[in-house]
């Protein structure tokens, strides 16, 4: 099995959204975060710092400031639970967890991988100390499954393969062990969610993965989104988490933009300098015609931008510059369409993302531009860049190709 994670891994990227996560790795991390603040097992200090009241609001109101992208503001909350609780993997968890959030808007920022894995390092060594005390404390199971995992799921998208096997079989391990120990409150449901829902819908979409799957027992989609839905609705600590992936499952897996746009706009508006929920709320706002709304998001996350905000970089803003040149377009204002299509360029170039379709689209908006106002030269040097610089296989390399020639007749 670790053999063929590793080849499968070599040969295939798999997007399953706009963060390109490695699928394998949402089964082997699906325990996630909710669990450590309300897994409540051993009756000693452990189990005292989970049950109180107040460490739980400190803790739950650090996680909301790191959805927040308040991220020292969380910090700040998560060394003082390590200073008080230094032998307790909790808090390393959620300090990893925190870098895990400054990487989101742009998972290719590697900047953030060193902390990040010395955080979940420091989580691994402290959750083995506990298990090696106790085999069966349910709390180390889950620290040790959670933060393999994690470490799994970033050493996948560096396709350092043979590490993120390793990792994902560490997971797999220590979740299975502790996957029989959890309660039934609306927390725990949440990696059973993932689980149901990825363990189907991968093999029917990437039946390359079916050989490797084999090995993992089989799940139920739809009783993957009722849980994550009831996670969503009814958990306390695993409520957000849940929102973001059902989110994510509902717009791209599932096609139900409506529903999807529904639950992104809770998100945009509970954390509004979230970027990454921003940006997805904008798009859900695009893509289901809801023009006059999408101008208004995207405008703010320019603004935002512009400003220097955390979190919101050239990844976000070419999502919203590119929205902007499209609604200007309709509307027919050509120069202010023409000055979003140009930034859209601009913030691909600085991400170096040059293949994506926000950028090809772009110039070919541009290109449209200029044969309307009377540039037919301009416009035919900006097709015939998209024609140079798109894949073959890539629908803007077909629209540029059929506006050449279109120019010709």
């Amino acid at each position: 099995m670790l053999q063929d994670i590793i080849e499968v891994g070599k040969k295939l990227r798999l997007p399953i959204n706009t963060t390109r996560i490695n699928l394998l790795y949402i089964l082997v991390s699906s325990s996630l975060l909710g669990h450590p603040i309300s897994a409540v097992v051993q009756k000693d200090s452990v189990g005292i710092l989970l049950m109180d009241k107040d460490v739980q609001i400190d803790a739950t109101q650090a996680v909301n400031d790191m959805y927040n992208f308040k991220f020292e503001k969380a910090d700040r909350q998560f060394r003082w639970l390590a200073q008080d609780y230094p032998d307790h993997p909790l808090p390393y968890f959620l300090l990893g967890l925190s870098q895990w959030w400054r990487m989101a808007p742009n998972i290719d920022n590697e900047s953030y991988d060193e902390t990040f894995m010395q955080y979940m390092d420091q989580s691994l060594d402290l959750a083995q100390k506990l298990y090696d005390k106790d085999p069966e404390n349910v709390e180390a199971n889950f620290f040790l499954a959670a933060g393999y995992g994690f470490k799994g799921r970033l050493l996948a998208e560096r396709k350092n393969w043979r590490k993120a096997a390793l990792a994902g079989k560490n997971a797999l391990k220590y979740l299975e062990k502790s996957s029989d120990k959890s309660d039934l409150s609306p927390e725990f449901l949440f990696g059973d969610a993932l689980y149901n829902y990825y363990s189907v819908w991968i093999p029917e979409n990437y039946p390359i993965l079916k050989p490797i799957l084999v090995f993992f027992k089989r799940g139920d989609k739809e009783l993957g989104i009722k849980q994550l839905q009831e996670v969503a609705t009814n958990a306390f600590y695993t409520r957000t988490e849940a929102q973001s992936y059902l989110m994510r499952i509902l717009a791209i897996e599932e096609q139900e933009l409506i529903r999807a746009l529904q639950v992104s706009e809770y998100l945009s508006t509970t954390f509004p300098d979230n970027s990454y929920f921003h940006r997805f709320y904008a798009r859900l706002l695009y893509t289901t015609g809801k023009h006059w709304q999408a101008e208004k998001e995207s405008l703010n996350i320019i603004q935002k931008i512009d400003s220097g905000k955390v979190g919101y970089g050239p990844v976000t803003g070419r999502y919203a510059a590119f929205f902007l040149g499209q609604i200007y377009t309709h509307k027919q204002q050509f120069e202010d369409a023409e000055l979003y299509y140009q930034r859209a360029v601009s913030f691909a170039e600085q991400s170096d993302d040059l293949e994506s379709g926000y950028y090809l689209f772009s110039l070919i908006g541009l290109g449209d531009i200029a044969q309307q106002t009377g540039d037919p030269r301009g416009a035919r040097e900006l097709y015939k860049r998209v024609k140079k610089e798109a894949k073959s296989s890539h629908p803007a390399h077909d629209r540029a190709k059929d506006r050449l020639k279109g120019m010709k007749s």
